[in-house]
């Protein structure tokens, strides 16, 4: 079931789709140990903002989990225009994410810069909401003074290079997440993010070259947060990511991470 969320001038419209999706777990094997249940995934997507074609990305990320045999309802955020500063109605209820096993942000604000809106965010996550964050999402709130959010996310970015297809070399080839990865795989055309700092708690699992400066970048990585699991990935600018196969199965193994479905082996 897919619930849609937008405000339109001040009205709210909910448009509600179902799906009819497969039980969870037939086509995705990811290694380690599985912590799989029939119920179905519960996940809040929150999107829009600047630069991307962000309704056919989310219809790609439900397709993708469908085909793999994820069974999830979605409701999906989709607010704030196409600028650069928005606040979302949603983070202004202090238990915005409560009964969601996933949030998903695939937002792109980086004006917004209000410290007690961003901390009603990264607090839900610091107690153990979830998260899936991806490509812009590293860049959203990159204006605040405070680093609430950029120790959430795991690493800290402002700024990215050129749109390339980008090789991506595995860093932690035996994490779940990377289950399958092929070697010598370029990225679909899509843009380099330059992380500044990975924080502390993250752990990076594969990395891509500058072409202008050789320095290497991290692109896949897991971070704790609290007591919140995150998975991210500076990739997801094009359509074209959207519709890798190789991109959409780490996203998928890495929304079941996130989600605690699938735990690395000790």
């Amino acid at each position: 079931m897919v619930r849609k969320f937008s405000f339109h001038g001040g009205c709210f419209v909910a448009l509600t789709l179902f799906i009819a999706m497969s039980a969870f777990g037939q086509e995705v094997k990811p290694s380690g140990k599985s912590e799989a249940s029939s119920d179905p995934l519960r996940i809040l997507l929150i999107t829009s903002g600047c630069c991307h074609d962000y309704d056919f990305q989310t219809k790609a990320m439900q397709l993708a989990l469908k085909k793999r045999g994820v069974a999830a309802t979605w409701d999906v955020v989709s607010e704030g225009g196409t600028g650069t500063s928005a606040r979302i109605r949603l983070y202004e209820d202090a238990d915005w994410a409560d009964g969601y096993d996933l949030v998903i942000h695939n937002e792109c604000f980086a004006n917004t810069t209000d410290a007690s809106y961003i901390r009603r965010i990264t607090d839900a996550h610091r107690s153990g909401v979830n998260a899936v964050v991806i490509h812009c999402a590293m860049h959203t709130y990159r204006s605040a003074e405070i680093d609430d959010w950029r120790e959430f996310l795991g690493v800290t970015s402002r700024r990215h290079e050129h749109k390339s297809h980008y090789p991506i070399e595995v860093v932690e080839s035996s994490h779940p997440i990377m289950e399958g990865f092929p070697s010598g795989y370029r990225s679909a055309l899509d843009e380099l993010y330059i992380i500044e700092k990975v924080w502390p708690n993250a752990s990076v699992l594969a990395t891509s070259t500058s072409e202008k400066t050789g320095q290497k970048h991290p692109v896949i990585w897991t971070n704790r947060f609290g007591k919140c699991r995150v998975f991210g990935t500076t990739y997801g600018h094009s359509n074209e990511t959207f519709q890798d196969e190789v991109f959409l199965q780490a996203l998928t193994n890495g929304a079941l991470w996130a989600a605690g479905k699938v735990t690395a082996s000790e």
